[in-house]
């Protein structure tokens, strides 16, 4: 395995899909990475000179990626909540935030139902 920005990335797929294996980097943005270090998207990372990896490190590096771009996510996370906005505690109360209905769905969100027992009746 070839490791790039602290991740193991898998020698056996070609380079578009083994950068996708570093948090922050999609698709487009590892096409972008390979276009910037000439390394052709379709060999397989196997193939690489130690070159080509050299190349595809230091493209890599220009991005804000793994660690620093998960706090960066939690500072933003954190500051909604602090600011008290709906979002915020939309995130708060772990809850989707974008407008998605909650009645039904949002069991990703939600958590495990929670059943609730109904009052039982008093026999007399």
């Amino acid at each position: 395995m070839a490791r790039i920005a602290g991740v193991d990335i898998p020698k056996q797929k070609r380079g578009v899909i083994s950068l996708t294996y570093i948090y922050g980097i999609g698709r487009s943005r590892a096409k972008e990475i390979l276009a910037e270090a000439k390394v052709d998207e379709s060999t397989k990372v196997s193939d690489w000179t130690d070159e080509e990896i050299g190349n595809v490190r230091d493209a890599v590096g220009t991005f804000k990626i793994e660690g620093e771009l998960r706090s960066e996510i939690q500072l933003n996370i954190k500051r909604l909540m602090d600011i008290g906005c709906y979002r915020g505690i939309r995130h708060r109360a772990g809850l989707p935030l974008r407008g998605q209905r909650t009645k039904n769905n949002s069991r990703t969100r939600k958590g495990r139902r929670k059943t609730v027992a109904n009052k039982k009746k008093v026999t007399k």
